[in-house]
């Protein structure tokens, strides 16, 4: 009988909430038998967003993360910006992961996009002219279904960290907008890849990019959340339920090939 192997996962947040914040529910449903490292976006590693930013200095700030601990290789998680950034790993640095689990990823590259998503995109490049409270606002709006409301801020004055997130948005939506990742680097991952999918997050930008994610990955499995969306994710909102998701996944990557 094959010894189990306790999974090492490496756990990115989304462009707004800090890593604490953003897995601590999860992280906690997964269990103490998960070796779970949940990282910050190099974009808010110091005050000011990085004037060389780019998401190779996110992808080097992960492998250093796995190398730290001592990782070889890894599960890695990624959620919005997040996502974007382990969907560029996996392109860049394949023999590095056991599987890839997207969460309403922002970006998985621009091969294919829809003239909806193209819309979008200009939408979100827009924003960066806009007062940092207007271009929160409209930042939300862009990624929820028509007619659903955008989530009430919490009470009292904004956290400290808020206000680096306006300049770090900028940073990564132009990113994004600009990087070259060829889909036949994400055709050719032929690891496991999982994708959630909030079922009140706009269909013409997430519900297109789970669209695409299934195009392009071997090995793809989507589970939509029907209740949640962009800001309700289930990683905060049912973190039991998408541990489960998760710990299914890493079995079946972690399973001997014959």
């Amino acid at each position: 009988m094959p010894v189990a192997v306790s999974p090492n996962a490496i756990l990115l947040p989304g462009a707004v909430l800090p890593q604490d914040l953003a897995y601590g529910a999860l992280i906690e449903a997964l269990g103490p038998d998960v070796g779970a490292h949940a990282k910050d976006l190099e974009v808010y590693a110091t005050d000011e967003s990085p004037s060389d930013y780019g998401l190779a200095l996110e992808i080097d700030g992960v492998l250093r993360e796995a190398d730290a601990s001592g990782i070889e290789r890894f599960h890695l998680v990624g959620y919005s910006a997040g996502g974007a950034i382990a969907t560029a790993l996996a392109a860049r640095h394949p023999d590095r992961l056991l599987s890839l689990a997207l969460l309403e990823p922002a970006w998985i590259g621009n091969d294919g996009i829809s003239d909806d998503e193209r819309r979008i995109w200009r939408d979100f490049r827009e924003l960066a002219g806009l007062p940092p409270d207007e271009m929160m606002l409209r930042f939300v709006r862009l990624q929820l279904a028509e007619g659903v409301a955008p989530p009430s801020p919490p009470p009292g004055p904004p956290p400290p960290w808020m206000a680096k997130r306006p300049a770090g948005i900028r940073a990564v939506t132009e990113e994004f907008t600009s990087y070259d990742l060829p889909s036949d680097r994400l055709r050719s991952f032929d690891r496991p890849v999982y994708f959630a999918l909030g079922g009140l997050s706009n269909p013409d930008f997430h519900g297109r990019t789970a669209e695409r994610a299934g195009e392009l990955f071997e090995d793809f499995t989507l589970e939509v959340f029907a209740e949640r969306h962009h800001f309700d994710p289930p990683h905060r909102a049912e973190p039991e339920r998408l541990a489960s998701s998760l710990q299914t996944l890493w079995r079946r990557a972690q399973q001997p090939v014959d």
